[in-house]
């Protein structure tokens, strides 16, 4: 997602500068500023964020109203349409598609199944998954939501959140025991947060099932916050077998991130 300040200069410029539509490029950008701001928008705000005059930020407004990607408040504020759900379930089940050929490198390159998992809203949802060839594996049905509290996915992709916004997560999910490994305190788990930091990947040590260990890494840049993740029989992804499996992950993450930012074509 580009910045607030790219984003502005993408605004301003002619269509015929960058060889696009330049009324379809300012309606991005607006759709873009809207999740950024996370909730209800005025189109003054929208007019100082994107540096667009007030009149052409209402006709864009209106039209996407229309077309149901935004939706006005009986305030007068703008939020984002229910048109735009069916548009992310796509793009996430696509962003699955796109990873799978690196998910089968890393169960190649580790012997234990691969997952790329996606934050929507307080959940993690897995969206891709290629299983281990061992016959003694690990299985997460694609579709799947878990609390994040307990998976090594969920560790990844909040470890750079701001702790508030961690707390207030976890204050709406609750932190139910899994297992009697399982992190159920808040302080406990911003602490396993800042040694994911530390260590630059996540560990789910029998945290989610017992005997089972999942490593993860977020996948840097990604159009919306994603992680992948290997895991398998504790007896298997051993100390030893991390010291492996780490960078092994942290190159295929780079790999899919650089894809999704070029082009978005799978694995060649």
């Amino acid at each position: 997602m580009p910045t607030p300040s790219a984003s502005s200069t993408d605004a301003a410029k002619p269509a015929a500068a960058s060889g696009g539509v330049q009324s379809l490029e300012r309606a991005f950008d607006l759709l873009e500023r809207m999740a950024d701001a996370g909730g209800e928008v005025g189109l003054s705000e929208l007019s100082v964020s994107s540096g667009l005059p007030l009149p052409t930020i209402h006709r864009l407004m209106r039209t996407l109203v229309v077309c149901g990607y935004v939706r006005q408040q009986p305030n007068r504020r703008y939020a984002l349409g229910p048109r735009l759900i069916r548009l992310g379930e796509s793009a996430s089940r696509l962003l699955g598609t796109w990873a799978r050929p690196y998910l089968a490198r890393l169960v190649e390159e580790t012997g234990e199944t691969a997952n790329m998992a996606l934050l929507d809203g307080d959940e993690i949802v897995y969206v891709a998954q290629v299983p281990s060839k061992h016959s003694m594996r690990m299985f997460t049905e694609v579709g799947r939501r878990v609390l994040p509290h307990s998976t090594g996915v969920g560790k990844a992709l909040l470890a750079d959140v701001p702790p508030d916004q961690v707390r207030s997560l976890l204050a709406r999910t609750g932190m139910p025991a899994a297992t009697d490994k399982t992190i159920t305190t808040p302080d406990g788990f911003l602490t396993a947060l800042a040694e994911v930091r530390r260590l630059g990947y996540a560990v789910d040590d029998n945290e989610q099932e017992i005997g089972v260990r999942c490593l993860a890494v977020s996948v840097p840049d990604s159009p919306t916050a994603a992680a992948i993740s290997i895991s398998g029989p504790a007896g298997r992804v051993t100390e030893e077998a991390t010291e492996k499996i780490v960078p092994v992950l942290k190159q295929v993450a780079a790999e899919l991130s650089e894809a999704l930012a070029n082009s978005g074509s799978p694995a060649h």
